[in-house]
C-alpha cells in the first residue's frame, strides 16, 4: 500500500525546525522513534484527524488520552465559545472552579480539598513538595518505566544495584536532585520493602501510576497497590497515586476505585480540562491545607484555575455519569484488544497484548509485560515498521512502543473493526518483510 502523499506538512515540518527545537513542543511529536514524517494536523473532529494535506486518519492516541469524547464535541465546543465571550482569563477566583472541583471529589472520594494547574507535571511535582513539607523527609518513591512529569525529581534513573538512589537522566538536572529519587522496578513489592529498610524514616513518599501507561499498558499485578499502601502508612511515607492518565479514563473514580485504594495524594489531567490545559493535585484534608496561603508549602499559577479549562472540564465529566458510559467504551477497548491478539495468533507475529479499561499497548514481544525490564524487550524496529504500515492504512496510533492506545466514545464498531484488519494486514506485511532465516 502506498504511503500516503503529504508534501504540505512536510513544508509545514521544515518551517517549524527553523524556529521550534526539533520541529515540535513535545518530543514524541517529532516521530523519531517510528521514523518518517510527522503528522501535522489542522483539524480533528470525532475520533478522527485531518492533516494539512486533507489526509484522514482513525485517531487511537485522542491527545494523549485527553479526548475520552472525542474530538470537537459538540458540547465541550459551545461552552469554551461561551466561556471566551465573557473573558478568556481573569487572574482572580472564579465561581468555576470550585464546581468542577466538587464535580471532581464528588467522583474521587480520596480528594477532600485540591488544587488545580495547568500541567500533569506541574501537578505531580507540587504534590511530591508538598509531600516533603508534610513529613519533613527529602526522598521520593518511583517505579522504573513511570513517567511523572519533566520536573527535576523525577528525571532520574536507578543505580547500579536494586533500590539505590537515582542518578540525573537528563543534563540539568544536578546529580544532588537525583540522589533524592529512588527508583524500583514496578510490580516487585520486595523492592519496596527493601527501600524502607535501607531509608528509615527518610522517604517523604511513594508516587506511582496505578495503571502504569508510560511504559505502553502495564496493570498492577494483585497485591501489589494493596501492598503499597501497606508499607507507607506503616512507615509514616505518603502513597501518591498519578492518575493523570488513569483518571476518569479508566472508571470515574480513576484507578484507585476499581483497586479500591484510598491515596493520600492524587494527581490529576487530561480529561478534567476536556482537552485544554489543566491539572490537579488533591488528597487529604489535613495535608493539602499545608499549601499556600493557608500553609507554608508554595505553589502558585498565573493560569491555574483558567475559565476556558474549567469550562471545558464542567461541559466534559457530566458525559461520564451516563449510565453505562464505561460499559460501553472500555467494551470497545476489550474488542480491539481481543481482535489483535487474535490478528496475532493467526499471523504468527511475535507481540503481546496489554489492555486496562480503554488503555491497550500492543508490545512485539512475547510476553507477559508486567515492568519496565518486560517492556524493554519489545522489538523496537518491529514496531515502527507497524506503525508506518498501520498510518499507510489511515490509522493514528502512538508514534512509540511505550504507548497506549486510547480507545474514545466517539469510535464506533465499524472503527474498532476497521483497525483490527488493519491491523492484522499491517502485521502481514511485517511477516512478509522480514528476512528469511
Amino acid at each position: 500500500m502506498a504511503s500516503k502523499s503529504r508534501p504540505r506538512s512536510a513544508e509545514i515540518f521544515r518551517r517549524s525546525e527553523k524556529i521550534l527545537v526539533g520541529g515540535v513542543d513535545s518530543p514524541v511529536r517529532a516521530f523519531r522513534a517510528v521514523g518518517g514524517s510527522p503528522l501535522v494536523i489542522e483539524r480533528a473532529e470525532g475520533a478522527r484527524l485531518f492533516d494539512a494535506d486533507g489526509n484522514e486518519y482513525l485517531d487511537y492516541v485522542c491527545s494523549w488520552g485527553a479526548m475520552i469524547l472525542g474530538h470537537a464535541h459538540p458540547s465541550v465546543t459551545k461552552a469554551i465559545r461561551e466561556q471566551a465571550a465573557y473573558g478568556t482569563s481573569y487572574g482572580m477566583t472564579s465561581p468555576l472552579e470550585s464546581e468542577l472541583a466538587e464535580q471532581i471529589a464528588s467522583a474521587v472520594p480520596s480528594i477532600e480539598m485540591m488544587r488545580f494547574v495547568s500541567s500533569g507535571t506541574e501537578a505531580t511535582m507540587s504534590a511530591i513538595r508538598l509531600a516533603r513539607g508534610f513529613t519533613k523527609r527529602d526522598l521520593i518513591v518511583k517505579f522504573e518505566g513511570c513517567y511523572h512529569g519533566h520536573s527535576d525529581s523525577f528525571l532520574s534513573e536507578a543505580g547500579s544495584g536494586l533500590a539505590t538512589l537515582g542518578i540525573s537522566a537528563s543534563p540539568g538536572v544536578p546529580e544532588a536532585f537525583a540522589k533524592l529519587t529512588i527508583n524500583v522496578p514496578y510490580n516487585k513489592l520486595g523492592a519496596i520493602e527493601k527501600v524502607f529498610e535501607l531509608h528509615k524514616r527518610g522517604i517523604a513518599a511513594v508516587i506511582v501510576e496505578p495503571v502504569a501507561a508510560n511504559m505502553g499498558v502495564v496493570p498492577p499485578e494483585p497485591g501489589f497497590l494493596e501492598g503499597l499502601r501497606e508499607v507507607t502508612l506503616r512507615e509514616g511515607a505518603l502513597l501518591i497515586f498519578d492518575e493523570v492518565i488513569s483518571g476518569f479514563r479508566t472508571a470515574l473514580g480513576g484507578a484507585q476505585s476499581i483497586y479500591k485504594i484510598q491515596p493520600d495524594l492524587t494527581t490529576l489531567g487530561k480529561i478534567i480540562g476536556g482537552g485544554l490545559p489543566v491539572a490537579a493535585y488533591g488528597g487529604r484534608r489535613e495535608i493539602m491545607q499545608m499549601v499556600a496561603p493557608i500553609g507554608p508549602v508554595y505553589q502558585a499559577g498565573t493560569l491555574s484555575g483558567n475559565p476556558l479549562a474549567m469550562r471545558a472540564g464542567l461541559a466534559t465529566l457530566p458525559h461520564l455519569w451516563v449510565p453505562r458510559f464505561y460499559d460501553e467504551l472500555n467494551s470497545k477497548a476489550a474488542r480491539l484488544a481481543d481482535g489483535v491478539a487474535g490478528a496475532i495468533r493467526d499471523v504468527g507475529v511475535p507481540a503481546h497484548v496489554n489492555a486496562v479499561g480503554s488503555l491497550v499497548t500492543l508490545f512485539f514481544c512475547e510476553g507477559p509485560v508486567r515492568n519496565y525490564d518486560d517492556a524493554k524487550q519489545s522489538d523496537t524496529t518491529r514496531f515502527a515498521a507497524f506503525f508506518t504500515a498501520m498510518l499507510d492504512r489511515g490509522i493514528f496510533i502512538a508514534p512509540s512502543q511505550y504507548e497506549a492506545l486510547f480507545v474514545s466514545a466517539a469510535h464506533t464498531d465499524a472503527d474498532i473493526e476497521r483497525t483490527i484488519s488493519a491491523s492484522r494486514e499491517s502485521l502481514r506485511t511485517l511477516l512478509a518483510a522480514a528476512p528469511a532465516d
